[in-house]
């Protein structure tokens, strides 16, 4: 058969080429409208095969119609001269294809299991958990399929494979070189692993970094993205959350304790500044009713420091029952115990003459 084709002229090497190509093609169609039909009965009942079908639609059709160029061409070899080339450059397009599937199926398999955990409606731990270790492993797993496709397409030339063999003969040399041109870049990638999987931050958290507090958007596998309270964005590289002390106040919770500091006078009344406080915390959704209280922490420089604590479900709220409680305080101590606004007082003493009064300042 190869004997024939080879002694062909080109316009039946062409002829034989589009027969087979054609034939293969169909079977291509067929193939792809089963496995939508499949996919369209089994989303009668189910959700996934939808989300599946959008994500590895193309990537799936791209696969079959290169391996039926590939096998053409090989069956009904259009020339000697340039054959070799072609199958080489179908090959290279097959390997990013069936890259571009492998990819696709694990983001789906991946999506699939993040939709049970969704943060936004269901704000547990375990769901940050979960979502923060997707996020990494997502990132790791699209990294090290983009790099064996890429090791494939160069293994492929000749002169790559005669080169691999000489670098692996001197990777003692190369591995030092490397490990010490890359170390930040090494360093930040296993902390990025180590921070998905140590549990010291996650998607969610709420934390208190180089003195600003917000919210963890994204960990990849170099840095970390807050979402700061005033919404500007500090990005911080995941060697940072491994070597340095930062607060998280969603560790091991949500629910925070919170206080408000008062400097009043002597004669503040604390007992009725506590039924104020239950007055305020009563008429408010942000108190989640757990904790409160009110106590006397300090008493220097003429004034009573008095703390008012109060708790609240999340960090949001709970700085915004604090700024409450300060207004309200505030204006109560103003309306109805005035004798607590902070005072200075002055002693005046008449001046001693001889050790007696003076009588001009009498």
């Amino acid at each position: 058969m190869d004997e024939l084709l080879a002694s062909a002229d080109p316009w039946e090497q062409w002829s034989a080429w589009g027969i087979v190509f054609g034939i293969l093609v169909g079977v291509v169609i067929v193939v792809s409208i089963v496995a939508a039909v499949v996919l369209a009965i089994l989303g009668r009942r189910h959700t996934w095969p939808k989300a599946l079908s959008t994500r590895t639609k193309w990537p799936f059709r791209v696969t079959l119609l290169l391996l039926a160029l590939i096998i053409s061409t090989v069956v009904a070899p259009i020339g000697e001269d340039w054959i070799t080339g072609i199958i080489h450059f179908f090959v290279i397009l097959l390997i990013i294809s069936v890259t571009w599937l492998a990819a696709q199926l694990f983001l789906f398999f991946l999506d699939s299991g993040a939709r049970r955990y969704n943060i936004m409606e269901k704000d547990d731990a375990s769901a940050r958990k979960i979502q923060t270790q997707m996020q990494i492993v997502r990132r790791l797993v699209i990294a090290t399929l983009v790099v064996f496709a890429v090791g494939a397409i160069l293994m492929t030339f000749d002169g790559v494979r005669a080169l691999g063999a000489s670098v692996l003969a001197s990777a003692g040399v190369a591995s030092i070189v490397a490990g010490l041109a890359a170390q930040s870049v090494l360093g930040n990638l296993f902390a990025g692993v180590q921070l998905a999987f140590n549990e010291a931050i996650r998607v969610g958290d709420v934390v208190v970094v180089e003195g600003e507090w917000g919210r963890i958007n994204e960990i990849t596998l170099s840095y970390v993205v807050m979402q700061v309270w005033d919404q500007r964005t500090l990005v911080l590289p995941c060697t940072y959350f491994t070597s340095t002390p930062f607060e998280n106040w969603t560790k091991l919770g949500r629910e925070l304790l919170g206080t408000v500091y008062f400097d009043l006078d002597w004669r503040i009344d604390v007992d009725e500044m506590r039924a104020e406080l239950d007055r305020i915390l009563d008429d408010t959704d942000l108190w989640d009713g757990k904790s409160k209280g009110i106590a006397v922490t300090d008493a220097s420089g003429g004034v009573l420091q008095v703390r008012v604590t109060v708790s609240a479900a999340d960090s949001s709220a709970l700085w915004d029952l604090r700024v409450l409680v300060r207004e309200k305080i505030a204006a109560w101590v103003r309306r109805e115990a005035p004798e607590g606004l902070p005072a200075r007082r002055i002693l005046a003493e008449r001046p001693l003459v001889s050790g007696r009064e003076d009588p001009a300042s009498a």
